[in-house]
């Protein structure tokens, strides 16, 4: 090498590159030539040795460098957070006195919680984003400075910065030296990276405000939450603009109104739902075509109790590591508490006799409600609620058929998933931390094989999978299947996890062919997870407009006119034959005229509309008007029902 350079790896490529010292990764961007514009191949930062560093960050020779784009997700969310921290300057610039509190990149931009000194509301939103602007166009760099932890500290207790100071006095115990980027007049705690200026932040916009107890906990004050976008060009900020307008006409709240689904009673108890007549019918509806699915495939249905003994979920290691979940009471002087797992259960049927290695697989399933207690600021509609119904299955089988049950639970998942409308989705395969494997049940041998075993199955069947460190459950690895609907959007759906930790717990063992006892593998696994995520998803993906065979009313019948006795009769007539064609069907009665009768009928997504007058009457036909206001014209009620394919 020569005098005063250094050599750089550039990944993903592996092209050694090299460069004067001393270099900053900037540096290197422009010796390499790479555009720094506003598109969406401008370096935002750079992964150095695998950690996020900004671009002003010197290199050592030897050192692997990966560009991070917008294009990458580490890269956008440097691009959000950056835009955070823009937001927060603008703020305490505009209003003296707020305190700041956290201000991370999100899954689609970012936020930033607040304590104001006054009230602020949605329409102070132009103006903090105008100031945004100002500072964007000032190219402010990002400085990132580093401070010993308890100056710090004793900085914020003098500037009487709590939020600031609970989080330094957290960071102390992992690191005796904390970092800070200033922006301008705003510096914040933070460990970065950000992009190199304000001038990366010229597309943004701020969507709405929202309530935010500070660190999620109901106890703490309530503080003032910021939404916002940020994209590297206007046109993309334009088109996520058009998207979250799509998002907002589809939240399932809105539709489940409109279809009078459900309703959460807060006097009654927050996170809990009421289902009425139609939602009812529509879980029921699931609820058959699941039942019919798993018969074809060898589950057994069980059913077991809502609530049990302490000790059961003692010995199942629930209370030691899920216990601030759980809702815990005292019966006859002992520990009781509502059920927020169905699995000791299935686990008490499987040991009710001994099994052979005959006898394996042995699948049981249960669309069992179940109760987990959520933070209210967490609550959410059908998305996050504190009872709800989890379709679990439990296969306890040998090693051997591990391999072949996941095959067989993924095509379940393939099929439940197509039969719903959702054609795409992507993998994640949670695995263990493998620098911290002591919270972790289950040996080392157990974890290698079963993480194997998924990255395996996932591969053969050609899934788009990423494999997610650290994120397993404590009893096993899982592969969770992420939904993305009609905009895109990707739902928590089904999960497939292996069991190390109740087997060895509960004792769960068969008998092999060697007639000695060994522990069973347990693969748990859900296909649509908790039914009332899933309906809010399938509102969303479909806009409200359910598939057919699981919509709770298929047609309504509309009379044109409650006056004349003989079209009522012909009504109800039409009605009693649909419903023996196996068709679940409605006479709108009301006293509305047709055309707000169809507009209503039409707002609630019924499939088909059936409307009937005097010609109608004379021809026995009924005239059709399918949803989305497509007119099939008369025909027979055989010839109807034959279009619908009952």
């Amino acid at each position: 090498m020569s005098a005063g350079k250094l050599k750089v790896k550039l990944l993903p490529e592996g092209k050694i590159v090299e460069i004067f010292s001393p270099s900053t990764i900037a540096e290197l961007i422009k010796v390499q030539g790479i555009a720094t514009n506003d598109s969406n191949t401008t370096p935002l930062a750079a992964l150095v040795n695998g950690v996020a560093r900004d671009l002003a960050t010197p290199l050592a020779n030897g050192d692997a460098v990966q560009f991070l784009t917008f294009a990458d997700e580490e890269g956008r969310k440097v691009l959000w957070h950056s835009a955070a921290h823009l937001l927060a300057a603008a703020v305490t610039q505009l209003y003296p006195g707020t305190r700041c509190a956290i201000g991370p990149a999100i899954d689609e931009g970012f936020y930033y919680d607040f304590e104001f000194p006054v009230k602020i509301t949605d329409e102070d939103l132009p103006r903090i984003h105008k100031a945004m602007q100002k500072l964007a166009e000032q190219r402010i760099p990002f400085v990132r400075s580093e401070h010993k932890a308890n100056e710090l500290i004793a900085k914020f207790k003098q500037d009487n910065d709590i939020y600031k100071l609970e989080l330094a006095e957290e960071h102390q115990a992992e690191s005796p030296v904390l970092s800070t980027y200033t922006l301008g007049e705003f510096t914040d705690l933070c460990r970065g990276p950000h992009v190199p200026d304000s001038g990366y932040l010229r597309h943004t916009a701020l969507l709405n405000l929202a309530g935010a107890y500070w660190r999620g906990d109901e106890h703490n004050i309530m503080l003032t939450r910021i939404y916002g976008i940020a994209y590297p060009t206007a046109a993309q900020v334009e088109e996520r603009l058009h998207i979250l307008g799509e998002i907002k006409k589809r939240d399932h709240r809105l539709i489940a109104r409109r279809l009078d689904l459900y309703t959460i009673c807060d006097d009654a108890g927050a996170g809990l739902v009421f289902w009425h007549p139609r939602g009812a019918r529509l879980i029921q509806l699931i609820e058959e075509f699941w039942h019919q699915a798993h018969r074809e495939r060898g589950y057994q249905l069980v059913r077991t109790p809502h609530i049990a003994r302490g000790k059961l979920w003692e010995q199942s290691g629930h209370l030691d590591f899920y216990r601030e979940n759980m809702y815990l009471m005292t019966i006859d002087e002992e520990e009781y508490a509502l059920k927020p797992m169905n699995c000791p259960g299935h686990v008490i049927i499987y040991q009710s006799r001994t099994h052979s290695y005959r006898d394996l697989p042995l699948k049981l399933c249960e669309l069992g409600t179940v109760y987990r207690y959520e933070r209210s600021g967490t609550l959410h509609g059908l998305l996050r609620v504190r009872g709800f119904t989890q379709d679990d299955a439990h296969i306890f089988c040998t090693p051997e058929q591990i391999k072949g049950e996941l095959h067989k639970v993924c095509e379940l998942v393939e099929f439940m998933m197509k039969s719903f409308g959702f054609k795409d989705y992507v993998v994640e395969i949670s695995v263990r931390d493998a620098g911290d494997t002591a919270k972790y049940a289950g040996s080392d041998a157990d974890w290698v094989m079963a993480e194997g075993v998924l990255t395996e199955v996932a591969t053969e069947r050609n899934y788009r999978w990423k494999r997610m460190e650290g994120e397993a459950v404590f009893y096993g690895p899982k592969i969770d299947f992420k939904l993305l609907d009609a905009l895109g959007r990707a739902w928590q759906g089904p999960t497939v996890q292996f069991d190390f930790n109740l087997p060895g717990r509960l004792g769960i063992t068969y008998v092999g062919e060697d007639g000695a006892e060994h522990l069973c593998y347990i693969i748990h696994r859900t296909v649509l997870g908790s039914l009332e995520r899933f309906i809010a998803g399938l509102l969303e993906h479909t806009a409200g407009a359910l598939p057919l065979f699981v919509c709770p009313v298929q047609a309504v019948i509309i009379p044109v006119t409650l006056r004349d006795p003989a079209l009522l009769d012909y009504a109800t007539k039409v009605k009693d034959e649909l419903e023996d064609k196996g068709l679940r069907v409605e006479v709108d009665l009301s006293e509305e005229k047709l055309g707000k009768k169809i507009r209503t009928h039409e707002e609630a997504k019924i499939p088909f509309m059936l409307v009937l007058g005097q010609k109608e009457m004379a021809e026995g036909k009924v005239s059709v008007r399918e949803r989305g206001e497509i007119e099939h014209g008369a025909m027979t009620v055989e010839e109807f029902v034959g279009m619908v394919g009952k």
